[in-house]
């Protein structure tokens, strides 16, 4: 008997759940939204990494993040801090009501439908609107739920709502064939994979810096929990013991940190000098602080080896080590690493990333990949790991900015 339900059978099963009464969570941005559908929540970075594409790419782009569920991993709602006009909400349920109450609110441009855990009534409510929606990753994993295997062939009308189709495996796109897509709209790619950022810097504070520091080598510790701070700190005294003019940038986690961490510097006597207050390194400054999260970009750009802090113990959400890879910087990080253990994992597979537990681990470490060549090695492994699922996500900008041009051209 279950295998004879249709859509109409579907809906009327959908609609005895209990229609959820929360009102929208924000109001509709103005201009072009483009929806992304995160059916698989540990890989929401990637998820996310695309919506900062997309936003990059076409001025005054809104995108809206959906999640399947609230699991308390990332349901924060707002813009993205540096990302711009990013919002991120639980997607609604399969209800009919609740499904018209979202699209009726948000109205979609265009959708990406991102793994799988297909929802029939969302997905073809959304296309019956006129809402363009590319399925990728899709991967056998999304696709054999029970209700998938029980509703065949409303699975197959389900797909065949999708403009472009994108498996992630060879075993994934040979189910969407099994399951009746056609392969002029099916292709293989590699899965969507985080790639970081490029992050922002002054080009004057770039070139002014760089030339403060004559050459010198440096290493950045980048949002260093209290904890941290002296850890960082006898791992630079001990990396300065082999390399003189080694310089160390401090970027504390807090700047209500500040005062601590100049009062341990100032016990260790190390030369410090606060790039907030205007001031650059000279040859005797060991200690370069700064409190601005936003200068991360610049560090990263600058220090060949960079430790990324609320990792030694429990406590941030700590840096994403994408960052820190997309602009060179050979990574050194501690075992707590949290929401982003993927992307560690991939850089340190790739040996662009090195785990260290303690002082004396830290500082043999920083003396070791101040080598250049050592640091390089490091950097172009980190490079080879950004690129990775490049090809995918840029195909999928240029989708659905080719969707948006076309609805835009419409009379």
């Amino acid at each position: 008997m279950a295998r004879s339900l249709g859509l109409a059978a579907y809906r009327a099963l959908t609609r005895r759940a209990e229609l959820p009464q929360d009102k929208p969570p924000a109001s509709r941005p103005k201009g072009e939204l483009v929806w992304l559908h995160a059916g698989e929540i540990k890989n929401l970075l990637a998820v996310r990494d695309l919506a900062v594409r997309l936003v990059a790419a076409r001025s005054g782009l809104n995108v809206l993040v959906t999640l399947p569920h609230d699991d308390g991993i990332a349901s924060s709602l707002g813009t993205a801090d540096r990302h711009g006009p990013i919002l991120q909400i639980v997607a609604p349920s399969e209800h009919p009501a609740a499904v018209a109450a979202f699209l009726d609110h948000w109205l979609p441009n265009a959708g990406v439908w991102i793994w799988g855990d297909l929802r029939p009534n969302l997905i073809l409510e959304a296309t019956d609107r006129g809402c363009a929606l590319y399925f990728i990753d899709a991967d056998v994993g999304g696709l054999d739920k029970r209700q998938n295997r029980w509703l065949p062939d409303l699975t197959r009308q389900v797909l065949s709502r999708f403009s472009k189709v994108f498996a992630r495996s060879a075993a994934g796109h040979r189910k969407l064939v099994q399951l009746g897509l056609s392969r002029e709209t099916l292709e293989q790619t590699t899965p969507l994979l985080a790639g970081g950022q490029a992050l922002p810097c002054s080009e004057s504070d770039l070139t002014e810096l760089s030339a403060a520091m004559g050459g010198r080598p440096a290493w950045f510790a980048a949002r260093a929990l209290p904890k941290e701070i002296p850890v960082i700190l006898s791992a630079h005294a001990r990396a300065s013991r082999l390399s003189h003019r080694l310089l160390l940038i401090l970027q504390p986690a807090s700047a209500s940190q500040l005062d601590d961490v100049l009062m341990q510097t100032a016990e260790m006597n190390l030369n410090t000098a606060r790039w907030a207050e205007g001031q650059f390194p000279d040859e005797n400054t060991q200690v370069l602080i700064s409190e601005d999260t936003e200068d991360r970009g610049l560090f990263f750009r600058l220090a060949p080896v960079s430790f990324l802090g609320s990792t030694l113990v429990q406590g941030e959400d700590g840096c994403d080590p994408l960052d820190a890879a997309a602009l060179g910087s050979a990574i050194l990080y501690g075992p707590r690493v949290r929401h982003y253990v993927a992307s560690y994992s991939r850089l340190a597979a790739a040996g662009a990333a090195r785990i260290v537990n303690d002082a004396d681990a830290l500082g043999a470490a920083v003396s070791s990949l101040i080598a250049p060549d050592h640091a390089a090695a490091m950097a172009h492994a980190g490079w080879d790991v950004i690129s990775q699922g490049a090809a995918l996500t840029d195909r999928v900008v240029d989708l659905v900015q080719d969707t948006l041009d076309h609805e835009m051209s419409r009379p």
